[in-house]
């Protein structure tokens, strides 16, 4: 068992990794900077959203536009702080204009996402909007039928329980949707104070095998001994 601190140190070295990956050429030459995540390296609650927009991208930092300080005045309200949690996206760097991620960039920053929710080991992890909802679950059942419903599942190499939310952003556009936020919101602490899923059974490393040695040729053997050696 790792503990917070190694763990952080870690995560610190996953992001050394994030800040210079190139393996999306496109998402590599447009953005700004890596949007990696912020909060509490040893969180009990992980936010995950889909990629960082403009706002995010010029700061470093994801969800600080105007659905970051709606998702701060909703933590508030049920008395945590933005400190207190961890925030990231699906995508460590914005999209060109927005758009959404294209199959291989979600595949080339997986590991990434993966690591993270390895290393801070949430009990809860809520996915904010349909796709981040959609892609962890591995389901195409969309975030209307989904949200405020709680499920334990194994994202990554880690059992959480998955707790998917609209997106704060679809409450700056539709204001209806601010009270059923505020009431998914609302049963965080419960689900909080349960306790952390059953984690599921590490699986084996099995060492490489070693390439066998090259037999060196041996110079010819006089007849005498050749003769021996075939007796044996």
């Amino acid at each position: 068992m790792q503990s917070a601190a190694d763990r952080r140190e870690a995560l610190k070295a996953v992001y050394e990794q994030a800040r210079r990956c190139e393996k999306c050429p496109q998402l590599a030459a447009t953005r700004t900077t890596v949007v990696f995540g912020s909060g509490n390296a040893d969180a009990d609650l992980m936010f995950v959203g889909e990629a960082p927009g403009a706002n995010e991208d010029k700061q470093g930092l994801p969800f600080v536009g105007q659905a970051g300080k709606l998702l701060e005045r909703l933590l508030g309200e049920i008395g945590l702080d933005r400190k207190e949690v961890w925030i990231s996206n699906v995508l460590k760097c914005r999209p060109p204009g927005n758009r959404d991620p294209h199959p291989n960039e979600i595949e080339a920053c997986q590991d990434y996402l993966w690591r993270q929710i390895e290393l801070i080991e949430p009990r809860v992890l809520s996915t904010l909007g349909n796709f981040s909802t959609k892609l962890l679950r591995a389901d195409p059942t969309g975030i209307t039928r989904l949200h405020g419903q709680a499920e334990v599942r194994v994202i990554g190499p880690r059992a959480v329980r998955l707790y998917p939310l609209y997106h704060p952003a679809a409450a700056l556009y539709t204001p209806s949707m601010l009270e059923t936020l505020r009431a998914d919101f609302a049963r965080i602490p419960d689900l909080l104070a349960q306790p952390a899923p059953d984690q599921p059974e590490p699986v084996p490393e099995v060492a490489p095998q070693p390439e066998p040695m090259p037999v060196p040729e041996l110079a010819p053997k006089p007849e005498t001994e050749r003769e021996q050696l075939g007796l044996f």
